[in-house]
């Protein structure tokens, strides 16, 4: 099938590149002209000629980062559980997709570095993004690689840098990048069930979902686990009272935004406190900057402690230690914690020298979740924070256990963006073997 699909492909392309203008007066390539010349990026051009009028869109674009996949990334999804079941004709999440790799800005890969940034795309739809400005993608290097994080912390490498056209820059990548999904389903598939079922409990998941540019600091399952015997005696308002003061409303605070002694407001009234630990030799604790490097393809493999400053220091909301920053998300960003924050213990401080964080409620003890992660679904394969791979049998963790807090965390990947299959779909070109 492979084979023809990618020689339909090649002929498609071709006849679109002999239709556009190829390059500018100054012998900089034109878009089109570019697709058309790059063999490894035939099934992409193929993908953009399928969605009526997003041709002539960006090759009329200017200032722009086009992240590539190549055919291989392409093919490589494909062979993904999430890529082969999908093949419908779904011109909106193809757009999306597409929307989603090209950056707002022109971005060559030597404006990347150790320091995470993260750049507004052209993923505006509010079907899959209500992000203000677009939705973000985050690029950092790690070692000599330039790396762009994604949705479940899903990632791709740069194979291929700095090829420039009339309207910007084309990086060819390694993987097809996943659209963030939204807030209940990307804590899912992180493990965190036992926030998905508070909120759930608490009837906020669609009160959660519909905010825009949202930050949440979600709590692990560790963390509730901690206070599962108060869980059960909440009322439905007391439980919406705690899990609103893990949301900040109206503000995307990304960990690079983060500085030492600063408040943000919670929804639930209150502030939240945001204090860096940094060892004095290091330096100013405002300063933000990666410490040991993300792993290139699992950027939460064995990190159990925050790899967000300076190296040896830690991040804490109130007295919660963020464990894994910058989840994105289609309307905001998670960073998991490791405690339930608790709007009437505000003043809770931190202990950096303890392995694990005091649980700000009193008087609790350990109770199985609080029954708060019944019913809800559990991942089925270990693909949280890695790179697209083919499907692997995987253990499942039961319901209730930890999630999200290392290189054990169960996750589906990539339900909410739309499948290769359904690019091919949108081309025309979706076939039988």
């Amino acid at each position: 099938m492979y084979r023809q699909l990618f020689c339909v492909a090649a002929l498609a392309a071709t006849t679109f590149a002999q239709n556009a203008t190829n390059s500018s007066s100054s012998g900089t390539p034109s878009l089109t002209g570019l697709l058309g010349s790059t063999d490894s990026l035939s099934t992409l051009r193929t993908a953009i000629q399928g969605v009526p009028g997003l041709g002539e869109i960006l090759g009329a674009a200017k200032n722009v980062t086009i992240l590539a996949p190549s055919n291989e990334a392409f093919q490589k999804f494909m062979s993904t559980p999430q890529g082969a079941g999908l093949a419908d004709n779904d011109q909106d999440a193809i757009q999306a997709l597409l929307q989603y790799h090209i950056i707002n800005g022109t971005y060559p890969a030597s404006a990347v570095t150790e320091s995470p940034v993260f750049l507004p795309t052209m993923l505006n739809d509010t079907m899959y993004s209500n992000v203000t400005g677009g939705q973000v993608v985050e690029a950092v290097m790690q070692g000599e690689n330039v790396i762009f994080y994604s949705g479940l912390l899903n990632n791709a490498t740069v194979t291929t840098a700095d090829q420039n056209f009339t309207g910007g820059v084309v990086h060819i990548i390694d993987n097809v990048l996943t659209v963030p999904r939204n807030v209940s389903s990307t804590a899912t598939s992180a493990g965190l069930s036992a926030v998905v079922g508070a909120l759930t409990r608490a009837e906020l998941v669609d009160t959660v979902q519909s905010l825009s540019d949202v930050t949440i600091f979600a709590p692990n399952n560790s963390a509730f686990n901690a206070i599962g015997s108060a869980l059960p005696n909440l009322t439905m308002t007391q439980l919406a009272s705690i899990l609103s003061y893990h949301v900040v409303n109206g503000t995307v605070a990304y960990s690079s935004m983060l500085e030492n002694d600063m408040t943000v407001p919670a929804l639930a009234g209150g502030d939240l406190k945001i204090t860096m630990v940094i060892p004095q030799s290091c330096g100013d604790p405002k300063l933000f900057k990666q410490s040991t490097p993300r792993p290139t393809n699992n950027r939460i493999a064995g990190m159990l402690t925050p790899n967000l400053l300076q190296e040896g220091s830690d991040v804490f909301v109130n007295s919660a230690k963020v464990l894994i920053p910058d989840v994105l998300v289609a309307n905001g960003v998670i960073h998991v914690i490791d405690n339930v924050l608790n709007p009437n213990n505000t003043m809770a401080e931190p202990q950096p020298t303890a392995e694990v964080q005091s649980a700000a409620f009193t008087a609790t003890s350990t109770d199985n979740l609080g029954g708060l992660t019944s019913g809800v679904p559990t991942p089925t394969s270990a693909e949280f924070g890695a790179a697209p791979t083919p499907a692997e049998s995987q253990e499942t963790p039961p319901a209730g256990e930890e999630g999200a807090e290392g290189a054990g965390s169960a996750a589906n990947k990539k339900e909410g963006a739309v499948a290769m299959a359904a690019l091919f779909a949108g081309a025309g070109l979706f076939m039988n073997a």
